[in-house]
């Protein structure tokens, strides 16, 4: 009898030594992933800092003022505004 009850209670303490590691295992997971937060953050706010800056550069690039200083330039000086039979429309 009490052969059987040894087994049992040998049985019950390491499934509870199994799930308990598993708990740990899922937990350091868990602690891992959230030290990365704080970097992926900062990562975040490079790009979106890079994309404010990028804006900015198409923005003065695409200034009316800049593009007519570029077309009186004498590389762009075979650009010119199409007439209105040269412009064609798709439906």
């Amino acid at each position: 009898m009490k052969l059987g009850l040894l087994i049992r209670i040998f049985i019950c303490i390491v499934a509870t030594a199994g799930f308990l590691y598993l708990y740990i295992n899922k937990q350091n997971s868990i602690t891992k992933l959230r030290l990365e937060i704080p970097q992926l953050n900062s990562e975040i706010d490079q790009i979106k800092q890079e994309i404010v800056r990028v804006q900015f550069e198409v923005d003065q690039f695409e200034n009316p003022v800049h593009l007519m200083e570029l077309s009186r330039q004498p590389e762009y000086g075979h650009l010119r505004q199409p007439r209105i039979n040269e412009i064609v429309t798709i439906k």
